[in-house]
């Protein structure tokens, strides 16, 4: 099997040269140039340590690609139904999203409905309004989002999304980390 070039897609995904990927694993460049053009095999150890600095591990980097799931169904989303103090359902759009970097998420929250408040905590936050309208709660502050309309803050206060329209309201929530 023909590593090298999955490795350099790697390293660039990661914005690092081969000398500062070398530095880290306490390599030479020229071996991981010899590494990356499949002149030379790296042991199990030295591939591990090259794999680690890359935020990956054996498991990741051999697992066949052609088997990660990329769409989603209805089979496939989860749906939490009148969460305390919502008055409406929170979809997981994606099953596997808390071991991702973001949580895409779908509310349909029924007038007066909110969601819980979330502690301030690092990662940002992304919303788009598909129906009705919102009022975000940033700490003392208070905004309007309506529909068509998207929102983004950086989550370093208390927070959380109120519907104090007289109609239901339906929005595509992403947060990063996960967080719901």
């Amino acid at each position: 099997m023909q590593i090298g070039e999955k490795i350099r897609r790697l390293r660039l995904q990661r914005g690092l040269t081969q000398e500062e990927l070398a530095d880290r694993c306490e390599l030479s460049k020229g071996f991981i140039s010899l590494v990356e053009r499949d002149l030379t095999s790296p042991s199990i150890a030295t591939l591990q340590d090259i794999l680690s600095s890359l935020g990956s591990d054996l498991s990741q980097f051999f697992a066949r690609s052609g088997d990660e799931k990329i769409v989603f169904g209805d089979n496939d989303i989860c749906v939490k139904e009148d969460e305390e103090g919502l008055k409406g359902h929170i979809r997981w759009l994606v099953p596997t999203a808390q071991r991702n970097s973001m949580e895409p998420i779908l509310i349909e929250m029924a007038a007066g409905g909110e969601s819980a408040l979330q502690d301030p905590h690092e990662g940002e936050e992304f919303g788009y309004v598909l129906a009705g309208s919102i009022v975000i709660e940033l700490g003392e502050r208070r905004i309007r989002a309506r529909k068509d309309e998207s929102f983004y803050f950086t989550p370093t206060e208390p927070h959380r999304i109120v519907n104090a329209g007289k109609t239901p309201c339906r929005m595509i929530w992403v947060a990063t980390p996960p967080s719901f």
